[in-house]
Parts: C-alpha cells; sequence; structure tokens
C-alpha cells in the first residue's frame, strides 16, 4: 500500500468513527426522549457531549492527515438502528430495555474503536492518533460499565 493510499485509509477509518459517535449521539437524545429521570437524563447528556468531543478531536486529526472529516450517521445505520429497533421500548419507557439499547450501542462503538486500532492495514505512525483513539476507547469502556451496572441493579 503506497503512502497516499496508507493515508486514505487512515482518514476513511477515522470518518467511520466519527459516524459511529454521531450514531451514538443519536442513539442517547433518543434515549433522552424515553425517560424522565433527571439522573440518567444528566448521564445520556453526558455521553452525548463525549461523543462530540471525540468527533472534534477526530475531524482535527482528519484535517492533519489532508482529509475531508465526515458529516451524519454511518451509512449502513447498524448502531443508530440498533438504537431504533426498541422505539417500543422507547415509548413505553422501560428503564432495563432503555438501559440495555444503551449498552447494546456502547459495545457497538467499542468495536469499531478496537476494529480500528487492531486493523493491520492501519499502521498508525502517529502515536498522537494512538493515544486519542485508546483515550476514546476508555472512555467508551466506562460509559458501558455505567450503563451496564444501571442496568443490573434494576433486575436486583
Amino acid at each position: 500500500m503506497g503512502l497516499l493510499q496508507h493515508v486514505q485509509h487512515q482518514i476513511s477509518a477515522l470518518n467511520d468513527l466519527i459516524k459511529i459517535n454521531n450514531d451514538r449521539i443519536a442513539g442517547y437524545e433518543k434515549a433522552n426522549e424515553a425517560t424522565d429521570e433527571t439522573g440518567l437524563n444528566l448521564l445520556f447528556n453526558e455521553y452525548i457531549e463525549q461523543s462530540k468531543s471525540y468527533v472534534s478531536e477526530i475531524r482535527e486529526y482528519i484535517h492533519v492527515l489532508g482529509g475531508d472529516p465526515a458529516d451524519g450517521t454511518t451509512l449502513s445505520g447498524k448502531f443508530y438502528h440498533a438504537w431504533m429497533d426498541v422505539k417500543s421500548v422507547f415509548v413505553n419507557k422501560d428503564r432495563h430495555s432503555i438501559l440495555s439499547s444503551c449498552e447494546y450501542g456502547e459495545d457497538v462503538a467499542k468495536k469499531a474503536y478496537r476494529a480500528a486500532l487492531d486493523d493491520k492495514e492501519l499502521i498508525w505512525e502517529d502515536e498522537k492518533v494512538v493515544s486519542i483513539l485508546n483515550n476514546h476507547l476508555e472512555g467508551l469502556k466506562k460509559a458501558h460499565d455505567t450503563v451496564k451496572s444501571l442496568r443490573d441493579t434494576v433486575n436486583a
């Protein structure tokens, strides 16, 4: 793979992460609409802001690479649809189901970051981007664990 192809592959992978974060934002906005619980609303708003921050950091790095950052969500919308599949649950405002859907969404986001970091064709030569992506992944893991813990307390 030539240098230009390598850079384009990195830009493409980073744009996918922007889209995943945009999907995550849309999912938490939908979850926010589904509950009147102040604690959950605050948490979901925190995760919306977290993803907006992640998007901003990734956009900056794409500019460094000479690329154009993506807008919108994933083309397939797999992540977004994972949240939307439980639309009826959201309507019923079932806390356990809302949190289960959010946990699933976090799993999808973590998987996307892990895939980008582990992609053998994406030899991330700049430690800054590796650090950024690892920090994002750690934030996603913490969000996942928090959501999972909240979901599990519903059953307790």
